[in-house]
């Protein structure tokens, strides 16, 4: 009797090359048993796989080896960090630890000191953007460590704090990922989190959109799905966190054009990432987009805004001590009698 891989198909993509390659391929994934067929049954992408990782990874690490140029655009980076960092701050606190996911090259580290917490870990995945400013000195005790987003390598109940500033939009799994800070987190431990939202960038994404119908006659994948406002409350009580905390802050750079931001883009490590997404542009579509975007959102003096929509959410991880709801039918004043005698007076 036949082993019960030989009943598997080849995926669709394999009608893209040869006949003698597919065959080839075929017989290497089948015919040698179930090991071969339980690799080829994790490599397939997962179902909630919207970013492509290693591509982002790469991302990074190209704009960070580009060290001049990198450092001219962390403008906005350092801008949310900082914003951050006060967040941290409105907590009277000192903490012990306190671990930045997706460091990037050390954007938290720049608005912190000692007088804060003992320690900074750095987490980021791409080695090339850790290691940027490796000779840099900052006011707070800063170590590095190299690893996925997903996958975080916390030790349970050890962190006094968790933050996370402009990483999350790549992350697929933010449940899981948001479920792992809490495990990290000590009891009445915090994080605090910095996410692109889903209305960064509309300009760019609606001047693109038109270019694309008007040449291509459909519209293409440029722009990343990011989150909406109205779900980060969902996936933060969601992953257990509690008295949860969510706000908006629009940022509003202005750029001499639409290919200066684009190029800005670029250099951040922050292009497109989807696994769908189209590896180029035509020259004439990106020209379209350009003209498109400076007469609908242009400025007066020439130059063209792009807004970052940043999403700021705070969570705690339970604990006793926190405050609690009374129960239900234990108040001692009626609100209707409250609107009622108030709705007299006025």
């Amino acid at each position: 009797m036949r082993p019960i891989t030989h009943c598997l198909r080849l995926p669709l993509y394999t009608r893209h090359v040869s006949k003698q390659r597919a065959a080839q391929w075929n017989f290497r994934a089948y015919s040698t048993g179930k090991e071969k067929a339980r690799e080829f049954i994790e490599k397939a992408p997962a179902p909630f796989e919207v970013f492509d990782r290693k591509a982002k990874r790469m991302q990074r690490d190209r704009a960070a080896s580009r060290v001049q140029e990198s450092r001219e655009v962390d403008y906005l980076r350092d801008e949310v960090a900082a914003r951050v960092a006060d967040r941290l701050l409105d907590i009277k606190r000192r903490y012990h630890t306190v671990v930045e996911i997706g460091a990037g090259c050390g954007h938290l580290a720049k608005s912190v000191d000692d007088d804060m917490m003992d320690k900074l870990v750095m987490y980021e995945m791409a080695k090339g953007a850790l290691e940027r400013d490796a000779d840099k000195e900052y006011m707070v005790d800063v170590e590095r460590r190299q690893g996925d987003e997903e996958n975080l390598a916390l030790e349970p109940e050890s962190l006094d704090a968790v933050v996370s500033s402009l990483s999350m939009h790549w992350v697929n799994d933010l449940p899981g990922m948001l479920i792992q800070i809490r495990k990290a987190l000590v009891p009445d431990g915090v994080f605090i989190g910095a996410m692109i939202g889903g209305d960064s960038l509309f300009e760019l994404r609606t001047s693109l959109q038109l270019a694309d119908l008007d040449r291509d006659g459909g519209i293409a994948a440029r722009v990343s799905p990011l989150t909406n406002t109205r779900d980060v409350g969902s996936l933060i009580n969601r992953a257990g966190l509690t008295l949860s905390t969510v706000d908006v802050d629009n940022i509003v750079v202005n750029y001499p054009s639409m290919l200066h931001l684009v190029s800005d883009i670029n250099a951040m490590g922050e292009g497109n990432a989807v696994v769908q997404r189209l590896p180029f542009i035509k020259r004439d579509s990106l020209l379209a987009a350009s003209a498109i975007y400076k007469e609908m959102h242009g400025n007066e003096d020439g130059t063209i805004p792009a807004t970052f929509q940043i999403i700021y959410m705070i969570g705690w991880k339970p604990d006793p001590s926190q405050p609690q709801p009374l129960p239900r039918g234990s108040g001692e004043v009626s609100l209707g009698e409250m609107f009622d005698s108030s709705s007299h007076k006025l």
